[in-house]
């Protein structure tokens, strides 16, 4: 997830579902839901997010890749052959390689051959795309979210800042005219959000906006369509 200022104190924790995810005392907050880390990143960005989407060449954007769980579970599926994907995260405050060693995403997911591509990956030259496995290309960008400055390149946007309540300036319709213009029409941005000022917000950006059953111990989420206008 993305964030003004680094955390400080990241520790792990493990969630209801087996897996570990972060949290920051400083923040007040978890990288991932403790009902399961992974079965919520798979809820909420693969299912309802990218395969929503329904192609098989895809141009993802992730605001805030944090622990990089979203970036690994894309990346088995187009191991698998259900993808090709180009994937580019914003985050100007990566994770360290001991911290991301210490989560073990690549293990939890039956996929310990991913780890090293993975640590590369992460902790790789931001700007730098990383030389293309498996299917999917991936490069990590310092740029806040705010100073965004594309259009029509993304068919999905995984939007996985840390709640409006410890960064309300991620939240605001400014940010999501920003991710409406980077979408090619017909694109989705999904999140785990439901907020009623969040959904008012990407309806005033131009959004077609639709509550989802949630995750685990999540009544609902949203995604936000892209419409011809």
């Amino acid at each position: 997830m993305e964030t003004t200022i680094p955390p400080a104190d990241p520790g792990p924790l493990r969630t209801a579902d087996g897996s570990l995810t972060l949290r920051s005392a400083q923040w007040g907050e978890h990288y991932h839901s403790m009902h399961g880390a992974v079965q919520e990143s798979t809820h909420v960005f693969i299912k309802a997010g990218a395969e929503a989407v329904q192609k098989q060449e895809l141009d993802v954007l992730e605001v805030g890749l944090g622990t990089g769980l979203n970036l690994l579970l894309t990346w088995v599926r187009c191991l698998e052959g259900k993808w090709t994907v180009r994937y580019t995260a914003l985050e100007p405050f990566p994770l360290s390689k001991e911290q991301l060693d210490e989560l073990g995403h690549c293990d939890e997911l039956a996929w310990p051959g991913l780890h090293e591509p993975f640590l590369a990956s992460m902790t790789a030259t931001p700007g730098e795309w990383q030389q293309p496995m498996g299917g999917l290309a991936f490069r990590r960008l310092d740029t806040p979210v705010q100073e965004l400055d594309e259009a029509e390149r993304y068919d999905v946007v995984y939007f996985d800042a840390f709640s409006p309540g410890a960064q309300p300036e991620m939240w605001t319709t400014a940010v999501f005219q920003l991710m409406y213009r980077a979408l090619r029409t017909g694109g989705v941005l999904v999140t785990y959000c439901a907020k009623g000022d969040v959904r008012r917000a990407m309806q005033a950006a131009g959004f077609k906006v639709e509550r989802l059953p949630g995750p685990p111990g999540k009544r609902e989420m949203l995604r936000a369509t892209k419409v011809p206008q």
